[in-house]
């Protein structure tokens, strides 16, 4: 499939990405969804083992995760693969990994070792509690650092064991955090020449998010809990149940609160001191919840959606998908989009994210269906070889 006008801005970076899974690749994405030429090296046969995650019958979360990329296949495991690898690095500014911490020096490709041969590399290392600490050589997945960064534990109902959101948020973060610092290494690199290691760690990621958890601890002795769908002391700010499904309302806020009142045609709640500010709400957020539940129980979504907006209160239903393709609003900033992809066909995902005014972000490569499909492409291009190369490393099974 050809590729699409880049406008990206960083279409003149050139990015290697190593190791599966979620994490380094979904740091491969954000920076491809910005322009970067993203060459994802996969071990030969069935690659990155993403090709086969997702829900549903057909799996396509590799549509996402593999868009704007291209796929080489190089066995790292041999040392005629591991030279190739840092042939391709040589000619990157960026190289993502997400293997277990002392797997690339095993390989010979340490940091140090490939500052040798291109000073200018930003090295991106993703794992699960980084790559210095008594617990860096364990294995990690986004779960664990989910675990050990608090997130599971304040996660759930009360009376209920630590929940976990129904997307790999570890994972995700981890990766997030690592393109950040990517971009931060490559302002650094612009001012003094110089390449560095940004190490990113799961469980790290996930604590940064934690807002006061810690604080509150170390300064009240205060440990948060399972709350279910509330943030104590935070109220109205909650799902409550309409006639026909979920609806979403946050009016946390004095002012707020008070349209609020006026909308459910009870504003002496605003003057009422059991309700009247954010602490008296926190103290009665239980009965202030019920009560907001019985009187909304009585309309439609839609009849809610019309009060909120009439009277300015954030609120709004709970998508799923469905509703999400159905939006006028998504639909308006194409939020998702609709695409031609090599593996699937037509396809809506979403759209990359931010937007930006003087450069362009986006889908413009479909996933590669097949570990290698540009083994050609890349190899001549990036290394100069010739057929008669690339078809000995394909038959030796270095590629």
């Amino acid at each position: 499939m050809n590729q699409l006008s880049n406008n990206g801005a960083l279409n003149d970076l050139k990015v290697v990405e190593m190791g599966q899974l979620l994490a380094g690749p979904f740091c491969g994405q954000l920076l491809g969804d910005m322009g970067a030429d993203v060459i994802k090296v996969e071990p030969p046969g069935k690659g990155d083992p993403m090709r086969d995650w997702g829900q549903g019958d057909e799996k396509v979360q590799w549509e996402v995760i593999a868009r704007n990329k291209r796929s080489v296949t190089c066995n790292l495991r041999v040392p005629e693969g591991q030279a190739i690898a840092r042939a391709l690095i040589a000619k990157a500014d960026v190289l993502i990994e997400n293997f277990k911490p002392g797997t690339l020096e095993k390989w010979g490709l340490s940091p140090e070792s490939l500052h040798e041969i291109n000073p200018r590399l930003i090295i991106a290392r993703m794992s699960g509690y980084g790559q210095t600490g008594p617990y860096s050589g364990r294995a990690g997945f986004g779960g664990i650092g989910e675990a050990m960064g608090g997130w599971r534990y304040i996660v759930g109902d009360p009376d209920r064991p630590p929940a976990r959101m129904g997307v790999s948020i570890g994972d995700t973060l981890c990766a997030t955090y690592g393109t950040m610092g990517v971009l931060a290494a490559l302002h650094h690199r612009a001012k003094t020449g110089e390449g560095q290691v940004v190490d990113t760690a799961l469980y790290e990621a996930v604590l940064q998010v934690m807002e006061g958890l810690v604080p509150e601890y170390d300064h009240n002795n205060f440990t948060r809990e399972r709350s279910g769908s509330i943030l104590p002391g935070i109220a109205p700010s909650n799902v409550y149940y309409c006639k026909d499904g979920p609806f979403m309302i946050g009016a946390n806020n004095d002012a707020i609160f008070a349209r609020l009142a006026k909308a459910m045609g009870q504003p002496e709640l605003a003057d009422n001191p059991e309700y009247a500010t954010h602490l008296a709400r926190g103290r009665n957020q239980t009965e202030l919840d019920e009560m907001i539940n019985d009187w909304i129980g009585s309309l439609t979504i839609e009849e809610a959606d019309a009060l909120m907006i009439e009277h300015s209160i954030p609120a709004g239903r709970v998508y799923t998908a469905k509703d999400m393709l159905e939006d006028p609003h998504f639909q308006a900033r194409e939020a998702i989009i609709e695409v031609e992809t090599e593996g699937h066909g037509k396809l809506k995902m979403q759209n990359a994210f931010p937007r930006f005014s003087k450069s362009s972000s986006g889908f413009r490569r479909s996933a590669p269906t097949r570990p290698g499909q540009h083994n050609v492409e890349v190899f001549e291009e990036v290394l100069g070889w010739g057929a008669d190369i690339i078809a000995d490393h394909t038959e030796k099974g270095h590629i």
